[in-house]
């Protein structure tokens, strides 16, 4: 059996070769033995320990709080998370022990310095948080994808649109042909917790009257000449917990109203022919570019039903209203396009202010089709105002243009032709410089050499502020 002194040799061995930080302390909470590195993370010396007890070192600060005194106090284990003065986190651990009289003879606490651990969690909390910042960016990206827009209007309307996704409620899409309808109804889709399931859409102004019915319900088989053997689904069926969009609502027939409205309230359907009912549940989203309150009034939609689709109305402005999304989509559609015909084609300056004062009365759709056109059918790498349908020239025919051509404010006079034509050619020079950022951009730009762009320059320097 070992003396009392080679337990204490031991015990002095194990402690101060132990990876852990361990202090033991006696019944009054003085230090008995402890491992040198067990301090360094609390920033004192040998000499601030030593022969101290955890009172002392809490009072003075070192240790906040000291978790031996504190078992010593409720004579249970204890753990806690400790900050010290050097700005180290600890946790700490302590066990009392107890002889055969259950009197507490000592406590034994361990100590873990855990700011790196902490300092990595802050990092991985910031990292996720970034990453979160980045799946939005992308998010909104993707979306801008689908809906490019600048104007706040249309911001506000993402921003409805995001909001109400979350939800059932029945949303009506209002604006004018061509402003993107379609495109808002499936981010509303997308955006919902039915963005897995179907997405239907309904033009109801192509379907024939005589054939909306069974389009819409299905029919089982048999039910008519013609008809399938199998019988068939309509698309109110194949929408089933996804979302139906009927788009052009206001040209829905008066008895399909009735029994769009009947589903709307029961949740059921029958399909022609049948006698079975059939449960359903989809969102419904509609649109129309028609006032149907007038309608109402008229007599031509009904009333129940139109309170039941205008529970969140959303009006889409027109593209005249917004000017500063014209702008974005011109450059977007120029690039989409350009990349689909593997073309390098660009807009000249007059012809790109002609379009953004353009009324566009077929608004975002006008817009892609234009430039698709545009790009399909000019022969030069520059799109001139020329290329232009004739009614973005205005309503005057050519013979009765005055004799003065007006350029982005600049009067050119055509009674001289060598004079009209060195106008034209320092306003466009002035028109690339703004755009370009050297001499070879210029060239292209202009559809002419380097080497001519920097003659003419040095032909107009007096003239023109270009640098």
């Amino acid at each position: 059996m070992m003396s009392d002194n080679n337990v204490k040799r031991v015990l002095e061995c194990i402690i101060n070769t132990s990876n852990n930080n361990i202090t033991v302390t006696d019944e009054k909470g003085f230090i008995l033995f402890t491992n040198p590195n067990h301090w360094w993370i609390y920033g004192i010396e040998p000499e601030h320990y030593l022969g101290k007890s955890v009172y002392q070192l809490e009072t003075e600060g070192i240790l906040s709080p000291s978790i031996s005194a504190m078992v010593l106090k409720e004579k249970t284990p204890i753990q806690i998370m400790q900050q010290t003065k050097t700005g180290k986190i600890v946790m700490s651990t302590a066990y009392p022990i107890f002889d055969d009289d259950g009197e507490l003879i000592r406590v034994v606490s361990y100590a873990q310095d855990q700011t790196e651990i902490r300092n990595l969690q802050d990092q991985y909390g910031q990292l996720e948080k970034k990453i979160q910042e980045y799946q939005s960016e992308v998010e909104e990206l993707r979306e801008q994808e689908e809906l490019i827009y600048r104007s706040k209007e249309m911001r506000q309307i993402a921003k409805t649109i995001h909001r109400v996704s979350k939800t059932d409620a029945t949303v009506m899409l209002l604006g004018e042909s061509g402003v993107g309808k379609s495109v808002f109804a499936r981010r509303l889709h997308n955006q919902s917790y039915r963005s897995k399931e179907p997405f239907i859409e309904v033009n109801c102004s192509t379907i024939p009257e005589s054939l909306f019915e069974s389009e819409m319900f299905g029919y089982e088989a048999g039910s008519f000449t013609g008809a399938q053997k199998q019988g068939k689904q309509g698309l109110i069926e194949q929408a089933d917990n996804g979302t139906l969009f009927l788009d052009e609502i206001g040209e829905l027939p008066l008895d399909m109203q009735v029994k769009l409205l009947n589903v709307l309230q029961e949740k059921t359907f029958k399909r022609v022919g049948g006698k079975k009912e059939h449960k359903i549940d989809f969102r419904l989203v509609t649109a129309t570019n028609q006032n149907l309150e007038e309608m109402v009034e008229k007599g031509t939609f009904r009333l129940d039903l139109y309170y039941r689709l205008n529970v969140i109305p959303i009006q889409i402005p027109p593209l005249r209203e917004r000017k500063e999304d014209i702008a974005i989509l011109i450059n977007h559609n120029l690039e989409i396009i350009n990349k689909k015909y593997k073309s390098d084609k660009k807009l000249h300056p007059s012809t790109y202010e002609m379009l953004i004062q353009h009324k566009w009365s077929g608004n975002v759709r006008e817009l892609e089709n234009l430039i698709e056109r545009l790009i399909l059918t000019s022969e030069d790498s520059i799109i001139f105002p020329g290329f232009l349908p004739s009614h973005f020239h205005g309503q005057e025919s050519l013979e009765k243009i005055d004799d003065t051509l007006m350029i982005d404010n600049m009067m050119v006079d055509d009674s001289d032709l060598n004079t009209a034509l060195e106008q034209v050619e320092k306003w466009m020079l002035m028109k690339a410089s703004k755009q370009c950022k050297s001499t070879y951009e210029m060239a292209k730009f202009l559809g002419i050499s380097q080497p001519s762009v920097v003659r003419k320059m040095k032909k107009y320097k007096d003239h023109l502020p270009i640098k």
